[in-house]
């Protein structure tokens, strides 16, 4: 198996010689039904991915085909879950779909089996919240904990603070919310202040999340809460738990109720299925609920080792994506779920995204001479075509479009007016968006005119339920690695979050100079 930079594979130049297909063209008439009827690919609990308008054609797939089958993308894939060192920076496994499910081999790492160890976190978080949800765990005056609280940041929030708003109204549905749950992320004072002026502190349970127990936000936001608890008259240890690993300082501390543990192998952006997700979503909906997290996100890894692009969604997202950033010059990728549910989604995907394959050298370090990750942005329909629809339509950039639709809502709760139904009406705001971006409309007053040719794709399920999160979860974390094996960059670290810690560091110390002393100034610090 070799890892080289994409311009060096013959894949590469064969993509940049072929002729860019005219998705106007191929969308318009029947041809655009034909495509929709059979441009796309198979994902778990029966979702389907449609590319039928993306700038793809028969030579494109069939280049993408020998592109994956080149850089052994799926080869690279089964290294990674059978536990070889990926993660080149820092010289670690990379396990976080070991967590959903055994894809291989076993995987052994400083002596221990990397699946029963997560299997036996899953179980403890279980235990933990079954006692919390029983009584067999209660405040100071032996009263039930009704709210739950993360402490986090990056993907320490991002991701969890995601899958459990989209399963917030789910559960209230299916009478399967058992705590509400808050999340506080920002160093701003006003982020903490904020969720506790909102909650009974007495009546709440906060989970510390920090691999290495030394996290300058969150260990900051987590003085912010212990003082609250002490100002309300309660003893901070009786209400807080700590996601740690087991060599940090926050591991078997008296001053938590429970520790649970991750390790170095699981990246922040990877770990909503790990204990990071695990203990506030077992909490909030149950341990049944968060098992069927894991239970899509794993039959969706699954897929993901096929070397037929045409039934490997994700690997077929991430292909169709390399060749729109490096040959067609797209640089940016919105993404838009019609869905309230998904309100946080684009931000997880976001720094998914931008922090895996928003690099310039390649696992070796060596610079490269193409681009790589997109920026990523997105809001939920129908409000996002309020907002920046009119630059996605006719503005001078063209920004791919990946949509997310749903045939159902989630709390089977909708209303009929004017024949239709509110999701009958959301839905048809998705089918007429694909359309209108593909084909256009021309019209001699050139402030209506739409020129049409803007790419999309869109991933359809029935309804947003825990399997259906669990598998787009994993489509998106497989699509991103798969992008990462391609451009031959490590998509597991992120150096570039490192320098601005460290400069902050120094001001915080007052050891700083030049233009940081005068920002330190104007900023009020000192």
């Amino acid at each position: 198996m070799k890892w080289e930079n994409f311009s060096k594979l013959n894949a590469y130049a064969r993509l940049g010689s072929l002729a860019p297909v005219d998705v106007k063209a191929v969308m318009s008439g029947e041809s655009g039904a034909e495509r929709v009827r059979s441009y796309k690919a198979p994902m778990a609990e029966g979702m389907v991915y449609s590319y039928a308008a993306k700038a793809v054609d028969e030579d494109v797939l069939a280049a993408l085909q020998a592109l994956a089958d080149e850089a052994e993308l799926t080869d690279k894939y089964a290294a990674l879950y059978n536990g070889e060192v990926i993660n080149t920076g820092e010289k670690r496994l990379v396990l976080h779909q070991l967590c959903r499910g055994q894809l291989g081999e076993d995987v052994v790492a400083d002596g221990v089996n990397k699946r029963e160890f997560y299997l036996a976190q899953q179980k403890r978080a279980a235990e933990f919240a079954d006692k919390i949800h029983e009584g067999g765990i209660v405040n100071e005056a032996g009263e039930k904990f009704t709210t739950v609280v993360q402490i986090g940041i990056g993907g320490s929030d991002l991701g969890p603070r995601a899958l459990y708003l989209a399963l917030e109204s789910w559960a209230k549905a299916n009478n399967t919310l058992l705590m509400d749950a808050h999340f506080i992320s920002n160093v701003d004072p006003d982020d903490a202040s904020a969720v506790l002026a909102g909650i009974d502190v007495a009546h709440s349970i906060f989970v510390l999340v920090s691999k290495s127990g030394t996290t300058l936000e969150t260990l900051t936001n987590e003085s912010f809460v212990k003082n609250a608890i002490k100002a309300a008259g309660l003893d901070p240890s009786k209400h807080m738990i700590a996601v740690t690993s087991d060599a940090s300082p926050l591991a078997n501390n008296p001053d938590y109720l429970d520790s649970f543990y991750m390790d170095d192998y699981i990246g922040g952006r990877y770990s909503a299925t790990s204990m990071v997700g695990g203990a506030i979503l077992s909490l909030a909906f149950g341990p049944d609920v968060f098992a069927r997290i894991l239970d899509g996100a794993a039959k969706e890894d699954a897929l993901a080792k096929n070397p037929d692009i045409r039934e490997n969604a994700a690997l077929l997202d991430a292909l169709i994506g390399v060749y729109e950033r490096n040959f067609l010059g797209y640089g940016m990728t919105a993404v838009l779920p019609y869905s309230q549910a998904l309100s946080r989604f684009p931000a997880h995907l976001q720094q998914l995204d931008m922090e895996s394959n928003g690099k310039s050298v390649n696992r070796f370090g060596e610079p490269i001479d193409y681009v790589t990750g997109p920026v990523i942005f997105g809001e939920p329909g129908t409000n996002g075509q309020h907002s920046f629809y009119q630059l996605l339509h006719q503005g001078t950039n063209i920004i791919p479009l990946q949509f997310i639709g749903f045939r159902q809502n989630q709390m089977d709760n909708d209303v009929l007016i004017q024949g239709t139904t509110s999701q009958q009406k959301l839905s048809a705001n998705v089918a007429a968006q694909i359309v209108a971006f593909a084909c256009g409309r021309e019209n001699e007053n050139r402030n209506k005119f739409f020129a049409g040719g803007r790419p999309s794709s869109i991933i359809v399920a029935d309804k947003l339920t825990p399997e259906i999160l669990g598998a787009l979860l994993a489509h998106f974390e497989n699509k991103v690695m798969f992008q990462g094996f391609v451009w031959n960059v490590n998509s597991f670290d992120q150096e570039g979050v490192q320098l601005g810690k460290i400069l902050a560091k120094a001001v915080l110390a007052q050891e700083t100079e030049g233009a940081l002393t005068e920002y330190s100034k104007l900023l009020g610090i000192f």
